[in-house]
């Protein structure tokens, strides 16, 4: 099992929940107000009168088989709203419940 953390714009939450049911990734947990910037570019996301955006954030275990497919939809769709900011990491699972 592996564990996919989004965190990305609000503005793009119809989308990612899309790739996730698309990608068949039912279960997740979601946290809707998180701040955050950016790495290397993009403006901060922090709910101030300065950055007014917000980002929410997802974390969803699936089976390893469906990393791939999920992590390229996310790609595709960072590539179309590159100025919105997006990122997704990958962890092993070691035991769930």
């Amino acid at each position: 099992m592996k564990a996919i953390f989004i965190t990305y714009n609000q503005i793009l939450n119809d989308r990612v929940h899309e790739i996730l049911d698309r990608k068949f990734a039912r279960g997740f947990s979601k946290w809707e107000l998180t701040h955050g910037r950016g790495s290397t570019d993009g403006e901060p996301h922090y709910g101030s009168h300065a950055w007014p955006s917000m980002n929410s954030s997802i974390l969803s275990v699936v089976d390893e088989s469906k990393v791939k497919p999920i992590m390229d939809a996310l790609r595709e769709l960072d590539t179309e709203t590159k100025m919105q900011g997006l990122r997704a990491f990958v962890w092993s699972v070691e035991d769930q419940i």
